[in-house]
């Protein structure tokens, strides 16, 4: 039973994949603009677009890109780059994606190292004093922030610590060789920007699972016995509530690693969506397909 659930799971997840790639693919050729007048420019002619739409396969009827494509990716071949967003023309999209997934692993750890304690932290607090002036701060908070787009939040920071205070620049620049302060310096602000979206949720969810497991019986039990509140929380409450507590986590560290295209764009970080986002502007199919991968 549990390979047969296993092998339902896998053959799920491979269709999902299948039907998310094909609208991708639709979503592309629909699309206004032509790859190659795009990266012809102004030198673009009727000639030297048809022979670069040849060059690049475009003249294949749009079914035959995708099958081409599909096949390639069902033996571990990515493609190339058609827009030339690599080293030039012709870069293995394999030898892109690296970089910009290093780049987006490490804004999201960077990020989770610090938004879960202080979320659970806060939210504890805020739980283990309901009603009180810091649980309506931390509540009014949390909700109006979680209301604001994260490209507000973004643009706030920017107006805040790059232009009046000039602390933090307001783009992303890695050479890759940074490191301690100028690191840090440098993801300032977009890890900050998340932290502030991240943390809001996280905290909203430990303060209402925890509230939520204190009113069990046994709680209240432990209550009516003397129990201070604090240790019935931390010993007793926390680890029942901690299951939801999870998995708002771990949502919220799966849209860290590809859902922060509004973030990397606004600071021009060189991560994943932000290449995706370049890919779909170039209408650079195999590219696009790559990053939604």
């Amino acid at each position: 039973m549990l390979w047969r659930a296993l092998l339902v799971r896998l053959g799920q997840g491979i269709v999902t994949l299948w039907v998310v790639s094909v609208l991708i693919f639709i979503g592309t050729q629909l699309l206004p603009g032509d790859i190659a007048q795009i990266l012809l420019g102004q030198t673009a002619t009727p000639e030297n677009t048809e022979a670069l739409r040849v060059k690049l396969g475009l003249d294949k009827p749009a079914h035959m890109q995708y099958l081409v494509w599909l096949g390639n990716v069902a033996v571990g071949d990515l493609g190339i780059s058609k827009a030339g967003l690599g080293a030039g023309l012709g870069t293995p999209i394999v030898e892109m994606l690296g970089p910009r997934v290093i780049n987006t692993l490490r804004l999201t750890t960077v990020v989770s190292v610090i938004a879960i304690p202080i979320s659970l932290f806060l939210g504890l607090i805020a739980a283990m004093h309901p009603g009180t002036r810091l649980d309506r701060a931390v509540t009014f908070s949390t909700l109006s922030l979680i209301s604001v787009p994260e490209f507000l939040v973004a643009t706030f920071l920017v107006l805040i610590f790059a232009v009046y205070l000039g602390w933090l620049p307001s783009i992303v620049y890695l050479r890759g060789d940074e490191t301690g302060w100028v690191l840090a310096k440098t993801l300032a602000m977009p890890t900050l920007t998340l932290i502030i979206v991240v943390s809001s949720q996280i905290i909203r969810m430990t303060r209402a699972t925890v509230l939520n497991v204190m009113s069990s019986p046994y709680i209240e039990m432990a209550i009516l016995k003397g129990v201070p509140r604090k240790k019935i929380i931390l010993r007793h409450a926390l680890l029942n509530a901690i299951g939801p507590i999870v998995n708002v986590i771990a949502l919220n560290i799966a849209w860290l690693v590809g859902g922060v295209v509004i973030v990397e764009v606004i600071f021009a970080y060189p991560g994943l969506a932000k290449l995706m986002v370049e890919a779909v502007l170039l209408r650079d199919l195999p590219l696009v397909q790559a990053c939604a991968m």
